[in-house]
């Protein structure tokens, strides 16, 4: 017998999960509480990319500012490229983990620059969603998350992330297992979300989760998918 893939793996329990709570229903209920948001047109990769770094572990403000900083002082990402580690930490510094954001621009420019000899990723939207989220996790320090935002945002791929209040609120209801990888809950979730749906879910979802299912004292209450959540069942 032919053993099965890790992606053949995920879809039988993508499967398994829809029928138990189906993610088109899902969808549909936080669209009728908080609205369909929609995407902004599609942007550079690269700069996308570099601001999403520039945005962990910090305030959405404090990250603009930071980018807006690079932009000022460099002008372009080959003149960051050739600055020194330290002229870029300088710039960034207000957002926290100045010098290992600083260390992991540098080096994501150099391999960019290295392997495809000019400072584009434009070419990453172009390519299947799979073999696009694959080539941008091999830069170190780019993780799932941070892939799956610059797919999404910057080139409106079907990918899916996933970040504190969405992993909180997929726990809670039974859709993640309490100990699952990044990159795992990352795939299972690219199978299980509904086409057209990616950006949807990832902003309603993190709506429910400040507003709603909160970390502490949740208003089960008040969710639009206590009938789908596991960890609602027991409160209500």
């Amino acid at each position: 017998m032919i053993a099965k893939s890790e992606n053949e793996k995920l879809r039988e329990i993508a499967a398994a999960i829809n029928e138990e709570k189906p993610f088109v229903y899902i969808v549909q209920n936080l669209e009728n509480t908080f609205g369909e948001p929609k995407l902004r047109p599609k942007s550079d990769p690269l700069s996308m990319l570099i601001n999403i770094i520039l945005s962990q572990a910090t305030s959405d403000v404090n990250s603009e500012r930071t980018f807006g900083n690079l932009k000022k002082r460099f002008g372009n990402w080959r003149n960051v490229s050739e600055a020194d580690e330290s002229e870029i930490a300088d710039e960034i510094r207000l957002g926290g983990l100045a010098n290992q954001k600083a260390g992991v621009i540098k080096d994501l420019l150099r391999q960019i620059k290295e392997t495809r000899k000019t400072l584009s990723l434009d070419f990453v939207e172009q390519m299947p969603d799979e073999a696009a989220r694959d080539y941008l996790q091999s830069f170190r320090g780019i993780g799932p998350k941070t892939v799956a935002c610059t797919l999404l945002f910057a080139c409106h791929k079907e990918v899916f992330p996933l970040d504190t209040h969405i992993f909180r609120v997929l726990k809670r209801m039974g859709v993640l297992p309490a100990k699952i990888t990044d990159a795992k809950a990352h795939k299972l979730l690219d199978e299980l979300v509904p086409k057209g749906k990616f950006y949807s879910l990832h902003v309603n979802l993190i709506r429910l989760g400040r507003e709603i299912c909160r970390p502490r004292e949740p208003l089960c209450e008040q969710c639009p998918l206590i009938e789908y959540c596991d960890y609602g069942a027991t409160r209500v």
